[in-house]
């Protein structure tokens, strides 16, 4: 492989560890992140189906 090739990889590869460190460690240290999880609400649509009209 010649010179450029392998700066072009170490910096692809480089930068994509950096930014997988990163994420792992924003994650590990942002405190109260549980709370902040979000998701969507369980909506069974067969109880609407089952409900009476007003």
């Amino acid at each position: 492989m010649t010179l450029g090739g392998w700066i072009t990889m170490i910096l692809s590869v480089g930068s994509v560890t950096l930014l997988l460190l990163w994420c792992i460690y924003k994650i590990i240290t942002t405190p109260g992140e549980a709370d902040h999880v979000h998701g969507f609400d369980y909506h069974d649509v067969d109880d609407e189906q089952t409900k009476p009209l007003p």
